[in-house]
């Protein structure tokens, strides 16, 4: 197993990867809603990313429980569930979780932009959380104290 830090490491790059990817979901989904994009092209955009965040999610959280974080394997396992609900459901005859044939009907792309909003309102706090976490990790034992080995004869 690798080492607290360096796994809390990759959970931040892991976690700023997705919101980076979440930004572009809300930017995509915005130019979708003022018509600057078509239905078709906003859908392939985004379809083509949705496995690799479920991917990226699923990867952290099975990674969290191999190192015995409990706490934030378990807040992490309802939105890996959510997303591999989302993916795994997507009706027969649709080309993904982001139709264009459905997304302008019945307010599919305001639950879309809602989604995508709180799951960046999900990874910031988690990137936060993950940030202290690798702080704490560094940090372990006194700090004073290990200096003050160093010097003694």
């Amino acid at each position: 197993m690798v080492s607290d830090p360096l796994l809390f490491s990759f959970s931040l790059v892991d976690t700023g990867a997705i919101l980076f990817l979440l930004v572009y979901f809300v930017i995509t989904l915005s130019d979708l809603e003022c018509d600057y994009l078509n239905a078709q092209q906003c859908c392939s955009k985004l379809n083509m990313w949705v496995l690799p965040k479920l991917i990226a999610h699923g990867f952290l959280s099975v990674l969290l429980l191999l190192h015995a974080h409990w706490i934030l394997t378990l807040a992490n396992i309802p939105l890996a569930v959510w997303l591999a609900y989302e993916y795994f459901t997507v009706p027969t005859g649709n080309t993904g979780v982001f139709d264009p044939t459905e997304i302008h009907n019945r307010g599919q792309l305001k639950k879309h932009m809602r989604d995508c909003m709180i799951y960046l309102g999900y990874y910031l706090i988690f990137f936060f959380i993950y940030l202290y976490c690798l702080i704490i990790s560094l940090l372990q034992g006194d700090p004073l104290q290990r200096n003050e080995d160093s010097t003694e004869f």
